[in-house]
């Protein structure tokens, strides 16, 4: 330690105790600067260059022609009529998707945890149960749903032993969608379960004591207890569940490919497609579209914050 000891007190005395942490912060630092800032300048560059070449050299300046390209809508509701309309039809199902996903997810979490932070039996059991989808790998949960929702898969086989018989279901847009939905919720919900446990447990018993003396109702305490307590929390879940549901794309894909048609297309496959697994690679009209989705989670994000410091303000 003496050999560690001579060149950090040398260090110490050139640069002062108060600029000796930088010292320490630095190898962080780089590998923050290299892995985070940097991709995120290069995704800039590339959104205003054009061409497919991979070099910034051989890319010419376009400016914002990718955005406008994105953008030339003259109805955006009707992808149709928009030059992209395939990111467009990502950009219309990602946003259903994360509409239906985030509330279920939320709903379903909260319920959850509330039952498991309550007295039952075998609580520590159920807790790992519910937690244990969030352990697997994205494409082993997509390949098991796949196994079990094919035409000659495990839920088709128990219908037509039921005598109902089977069904495509990864062949009907709207049952994709909605499976889609489902494995998505039942893959994730564990770990936004156990973020709210945790926040339940935070809370104190005394208040629920007091309700209880008060003979306050089950419904009554949870909504004038529970919930305004739970509120930090759940704006947590709410911001990270948003941020993951845009962000969808490995369980997805490997689920159906983002079919049938573009039934289950999102706006990270599009990104993806359009600039590694395109002919043309279209890496500019990529890079334009993966700042649009981040400059809209920041703004959702920043929405939610002002509206939960709006309400802790009264």
């Amino acid at each position: 330690m003496r050999v560690i000891e001579i060149p950090m007190l040398a260090l110490q005395r050139m640069l002062g105790i108060n600029k000796l942490a930088w010292v320490f912060l630095f190898p962080n630092l780089l590998l923050f600067g290299l892995f985070a800032f940097l991709p995120v300048i290069l995704n800039v560059v590339y959104a205003t260059t054009g061409g497919d070449n991979v070099l910034l050299a051989d890319r010419p300046y376009v400016g914002p022609r990718n955005f406008a390209t994105l953008i030339d809508c003259s109805n955006y509701l009707d992808p149709n009529s928009c030059r992209e309309d395939k990111f467009w039809r990502a950009v219309w199902n990602t946003s259903w998707f994360v509409t239906l996903q985030v509330g279920m997810m939320v709903a379903f979490s909260l319920l959850t945890a509330v039952i498991l932070n309550g007295e039952i039996r075998a609580r520590g059991f159920f807790r790992s149960v519910f937690f244990f989808p969030v352990l697997l790998s994205p494409v082993v949960v997509a390949l098991i749903w796949k196994w079990i929702l094919q035409r000659e898969g495990v839920l088709n086989a128990f219908l037509d032993w039921t005598g109902i018989g089977g069904f495509n279901w990864l062949v009907d847009a709207q049952w994709a969608f909605g499976w889609s939905v489902f494995i998505s919720v039942w893959a994730h919900m564990g770990f936004y379960t156990l973020i709210l446990l945790a926040g339940l447990q935070a809370i104190p018993r005394d208040v629920y004591d007091a309700a209880t003396m008060d003979r306050a109702s089950p419904w009554r305490t949870f909504r004038r207890i529970t919930l305004p307590l739970l509120a930090p929390t759940m704006l947590v879940v709410l911001v990270l569940a948003l941020i993951k549901g845009v962000q969808t794309f490995d369980e997805i894909y490997a689920f159906t490919g983002g079919g049938p048609g573009t039934a289950t297309t999102f706006i990270i496959q599009y990104i993806y497609e359009e600039g590694f697994a395109g002919a043309p690679r279209l890496f500019g009209l990529a890079a334009a579209a993966s700042l649009l989705v981040a400059l809209v989670l920041i703004l959702l994000t920043l929405v939610q914050l002002w509206a939960n410091r709006k309400n802790a303000n009264g």
